[in-house]
Formats: structure tokens, C-alpha cells, sequence
């Protein structure tokens, strides 16, 4: 499944770009096999929340749970498979556990460490006992090698996974504090959008800049900070990107994460796909440093915090008088983060040599 979305580069080639290249890929194979699901979270999310299309107090509460549990136990359960089939599969989802249970955000990329990283660590020990079991005890030794391992590995993420991810956390959100403190407000883009894609978004916006935002808004009117993380144009541009120029094979489903993202204001629907080509955090750094430049230039502000960030809570939460500018940074931050997003997918290749080339990087 990797190789399907990042084509394994030749096996002498040991420099940065393979490296990066693969690292995506491994990514990519723990997410896209899982985006349906991420969809139906979405769907579920702009559906049903307070703020959503059709409120429903009693629907509503599968929002958290799936996100914060379903979603990272698939993306390990995937990930331990990659490495060792169907038991790395069980021990990586039993390790997801422990790193939900030891966090407080979705964990997504501890999911995506601790699933894969748990079942090498079962086909180590796979390696080392089965010579050694004597017939007849293979399929009880099996049960308690993997018992053992995902026990132990959903201890860990209990005990350290979560802890480091929230010191993670603390860290981008001091660091994007200290960028609005010393007015560098367009370089708060390159942290802001690197966390997002890791799913730190919702720690960002409501740790951080909602707080700051609220005291700003209270004495101007409105707040530039409502807009730093919340706007959707990033995530629309890379969509766009993927939709003209990304792999054919992942095309299909575009449209829908771009409703979602755009419309329902669901930004997470969008990471996996940048999670899947590393390099497009370029697109979402340059479209989200644009589109604050472009609100700096136009006095652009919101009232409050605009949850989840559509495009219609954007205008909602616009005071009078700012929806131009505002749209404006939207628009700008849509165009640069899909020009440069078009650039890493490879504008100007022929589909039919890239699809080639993908097919033969599944076949190796």
C-alpha cells in the first residue's frame, strides 16, 4: 500500500530526498487505507456538532470517540500489519490503546509509532522463539509472546508516548505564542501548520490563539488571531492540488474531503494527505504565511473563535466591513498553497509516466 502512493526509489539511492520519500510512504500506508473512515468522521462531525448543519445532541457524541479512539487504533492496527501481518496488526492496535489512553488530543502520529514500532518488536521475538518451540506449543507461545508485547507497548504509551506528545504540544503552542508576542505573525506558519498535520490543530487554536484572540477581541472589535489557524484555505489549495495533479488512484476521493474541509470546516480530513507526501507542508506553510500577510494588509479580523472552520462560520463571525478582506486572505492563501502543492506533485508530468512509475514501484 506505500509504494501505491510514494514509489520506493532504487535501492542504492541512500540520500534525503529517498529517505523522505519513503518516510511518506510508510505514512501514506497507515493513513489512505483508512480514509474512509476519516470521512464518515467528518461527515459526522459537519452533520451533527452545535455548529453543525443538523444539531443532534444524541448523534453528536460519536464525534469524540471516534476520533480520539477508532481513528488512531486503524491507523495503528495498519501500521503494525505493514510490518508483520495479521499479529503486528493485533499488538499495533493494542498499542494505540495505551497511547490514547495516555494523551489528551487525538494520537494520531503516536499512533502511527507506536503500531509499527510495537509489532518489530513482536517479529524480534518471533525470530527468536520459533525454533525453540518444541510442537504442539506453537499457537500458545504465540498468544503469550503478542499478550506479553502489546501489553507491555500499551504500558509505554500510557507512561510515555502521551506524556512526550504533550510536551509536543506545549512546545508548539509557547513557540507560537512567543512569534504573535514579538510581532512575527507570519512566521507563527511554520509552526502552526506542521502541527496541524500531526493533529495538534485543536490544541493550537483553543490553547493558544482563542484565548489571546478573546482578550483582543474584546477591546478592538476583533481578532487577526481567530484566523491564523483556523483558515481553510491551505487545506482547499492542497486538495485542488491533489484533485489536478496528484496520483490517479487517490483522485476519486478529492472531492469529498474537499466538501468536508471546506464547507464542513473538518481541517483534519485533509492532513493524511499531506502526512502522505511530507513535503507538502511546504504548501501549507507558504499558503498559510500568505493568507496572514494578506489579513495583516487588509485589517481582517473575526469576532470569535470560528468553530469548525468553514468557510460560512468564517463569514458568520466576520464583523462589518471585514468580510472582503477576509475573504481576500482565504482566497490568496487557497492560490499559494495550491501553486506550490501543483509544484511537489509534479506539474507538467504526463499522468501515464507517473502512473507508470508508481505501478512499477508497487510491483518491486
Amino acid at each position: 500500500m506505500a509504494e501505491l502512493y510514494a514509489p520506493a526509489p532504487a535501492a542504492g539511492d541512500a540520500g534525503f530526498k529517498a529517505r523522505v520519500q519513503r518516510f511518506g510512504g510508510h505514512l501514506a500506508g497507515m493513513v489512505m487505507p483508512n480514509i474512509a473512515a476519516f470521512i464518515a468522521w467528518g461527515l459526522i462531525t459537519a452533520l451533527f456538532i452545535p455548529d453543525g448543519w443538523l444539531p443532534n445532541e444524541q448523534l453528536a457524541v460519536l464525534v469524540d470517540p471516534t476520533v480520539h479512539v477508532l481513528l488512531p487504533v486503524l491507523i495503528g492496527y495498519t501500521g503494525g500489519r505493514m510490518v508483520h501481518g495479521q499479529r503486528g496488526a493485533v499488538v499495533g492496535a493494542v498499542a494505540t490503546v495505551g497511547v490514547v489512553v495516555g494523551a489528551d488530543s487525538p494520537m494520531f502520529f503516536g499512533a502511527m509509532v507506536a503500531g509499527p514500532l510495537t509489532a518489530y518488536l513482536l517479529k524480534l521475538v518471533d525470530r527468536a522463539t520459533t525454533e525453540r518451540v518444541r510442537p504442539g506449543f506453537e499457537m500458545l507461545i504465540d498468544n503469550f509472546t503478542a499478550g506479553i508485547v502489546g501489553a507491555l507497548a500499551a504500558i509505554a504509551g500510557v507512561l510515555a508516548i502521551g506524556p512526550v506528545m504533550r510536551v509536543f504540544t506545549d512546545a508548539a503552542g509557547a513557540g507560537v505564542d512567543a512569534l504573535i508576542r514579538h510581532d512575527l505573525l507570519p512566521a507563527a506558519a511554520l509552526l502552526i501548520e506542521p502541527a496541524k498535520v500531526l493533529f495538534l490543530n485543536n490544541a493550537i487554536n483553543h490553547g493558544v490563539l482563542g484565548p489571546l484572540g478573546v482578550a483582543e477581541s474584546a477591546e478592538t472589535g476583533r481578532s487577526i488571531l481567530f484566523l491564523l489557524e483556523t483558515n481553510p484555505g491551505p487545506g482547499l489549495g492542497i486538495l485542488l492540488a491533489y484533485l489536478c495533479f496528484g496520483p490517479r488512484a487517490l483522485r476519486p476521493s478529492v472531492p469529498a474531503a474537499t466538501a468536508i474541509q471546506f464547507l464542513g470546516g473538518i481541517h483534519e480530513i485533509y492532513f493524511p494527505y499531506v502526512l502522505m507526501k511530507p513535503s507538502l507542508v511546504g504548501a501549507a506553510i507558504a499558503g498559510g504565511g500568505a493568507g496572514i500577510v494578506t489579513f495583516m494588509v487588509t485589517g481582517a479580523g473575526l469576532v470569535a473563535t470560528p468553530s469548525p472552520g468553514s468557510i460560512f462560520a468564517y463569514l458568520a463571525n466576520s464583523p462589518r466591513g471585514a468580510h472582503p478582506g477576509v475573504l481576500a486572505g482565504v482566497v490568496v492563501a487557497t492560490g499559494v498553497s495550491f501553486a506550490v502543492g501543483s509544484l511537489l506533485l509534479g506539474l507538467g508530468r504526463r499522468d501515464g509516466d507517473e502512473d507508470a512509475g508508481r505501478t512499477g514501484g508497487a510491483e518491486r
